[in-house]
């Protein structure tokens, strides 16, 4: 992408980040993701409907009127969003490529994250770790992050999650927020996404083009794997060819869900089709809900 092209579509993106934070997204990622405590901040008068709990009962004393403590959420919660640049993320026949979409959603992520006074960082990953970038704040680290998944070209040919994994579990020295997005066409992976899971806060990303659920039939196509160049023909004609297709894709799907569901991995299931905040909305509300019910 030419830089005038990526600084256009970083601004696009940038706009569409912190309108969703302002009229929606940023409220429902606070009410999900709860500070590590309390903070005092100041005592002031008691006004009608405070918690009686909260009375400072020596300053009350002193002043011959009843004042109460005031208290804070202490935030600054670490946000990491893990992005899988591999080849295979330039795929996209919905109106965008995975690149793109994964960019958006890490906009709608690192934003709502700023929003909400956390820091946030960024693992870029293809066949092994491209960039680190630890969490900060600022809205400047916040672009850069756009940028770099939107199209930092891969160094590294192959996808390998399980060395992304490890990195995270040894790089961060406190519980975080994981966000990992990428298209999840790896294998192998399931320790290290295991312990990861145990040690943070892990939300699975995947982005799905349509056309890699099934196959349409049009005859003799030559595809090319985007992660070896390898070409491939296959007879699209065949209906076993295409039931075969679908089933392997459904298969692996299974299996990560699976994976997921072991491990009390969240998932949310993204297109290219664009529709990105509804989905992280619902999954922010299905999440709070969750919560309610275990209280």
């Amino acid at each position: 992408m030419l830089p005038s092209e990526q600084a256009k579509q970083v601004r696009r993106i940038r706009l569409l980040a912190r309108r969703a934070v302002q009229t929606l997204l940023g409220g429902e990622y606070q009410s999900v993701f709860k500070g590590s405590g309390l903070s005092f901040d100041e005592v002031r008068e008691y006004q009608p409907g405070d918690d009686i709990r909260t009375i400072d009962w020596n300053v009350t004393a002193r002043m011959a009127a009843p004042f109460v403590k005031r208290y804070v959420e202490e935030r600054e919660l670490t946000v990491v969003i893990a992005a899988d640049i591999s080849h295979s993320l330039s795929f996209g026949t919905a109106g965008m490529d995975k690149r793109m979409a994964m960019a958006e959603i890490a906009a709608l992520v690192a934003f709502s994250a700023l929003a909400n006074r956390d820091r946030v960082g960024l693992l870029a990953f293809a066949g092994d770790v491209e960039l680190y970038l630890p969490a900060t704040h600022g809205t400047r680290h916040a672009l850069r992050i756009i940028r770099e998944v939107l199209d930092r070209p891969p160094e590294h040919r192959g996808t390998s999650i399980g060395k992304a994994c490890d990195y995270l579990s040894e790089v961060l020295p406190r519980r975080s927020i994981v966000f990992f997005l990428g298209d999840w066409q790896d294998t192998g992976y399931e320790a290290s996404f295991r312990l990861l899971s145990r040690k943070h806060d892990l939300i699975a990303v995947r982005v799905t083009d349509p056309r890699e659920l099934t196959l349409p039939n049009v005859g003799l196509v030559r595809f090319q794997d985007a992660e070896t160049d390898r070409p491939v023909l296959i007879d699209t004609r065949r209906a076993d060819v295409r039931e075969g297709f679908a089933k392997q894709v459904q298969d692996r799907r299974n299996e990560f869900d699976l994976l997921a569901r072991s491990t009390q991995t969240d998932v949310i299931d993204v297109g290219t089709g664009g529709d990105h905040l509804d989905e992280l909305v619902r999954f922010f509300r299905a999440r709070n809900a969750r919560r309610r019910q275990r209280r």
